[in-house]
C-alpha cells in the first residue's frame, strides 16, 4: 500500500491486536506507532503488543517499548 492508497482507504484504523494477527474494528488505511507516532500502512504493520494493544513502527521500537514496560513492573 502506498501513500495514495492510504488516502483512498480513509483515515486511521482502529484494530484489536491478536497473537499473529489483528482484527479491524474501524476501517482505515493506517495506524500510528504508539511510541513514535509514525504512520504505518496496514499492509506494512508487523509489530504490535497484544498485552498493551498498541502498534509499533519497527522491531527496535517494539523492543524499546517492551523494555520500558518491563522495568516499570
Amino acid at each position: 500500500m502506498n501513500r495514495i492508497d492510504i488516502s483512498r482507504h480513509g483515515g486511521e484504523a482502529q484494530l484489536r491486536y491478536l497473537d499473529g494477527d489483528f482484527q479491524v474494528i474501524t476501517p482505515g488505511g493506517f495506524v500510528r506507532c504508539a511510541v513514535t507516532g509514525a504512520v504505518i500502512p496496514l499492509d506494512e504493520l508487523r509489530y504490535w503488543s497484544v498485552e498493551l494493544q498498541e502498534p509499533y513502527a519497527d522491531a527496535a521500537t517494539s523492543l524499546s517499548r517492551y523494555l520500558q514496560v518491563k522495568t516499570r513492573r
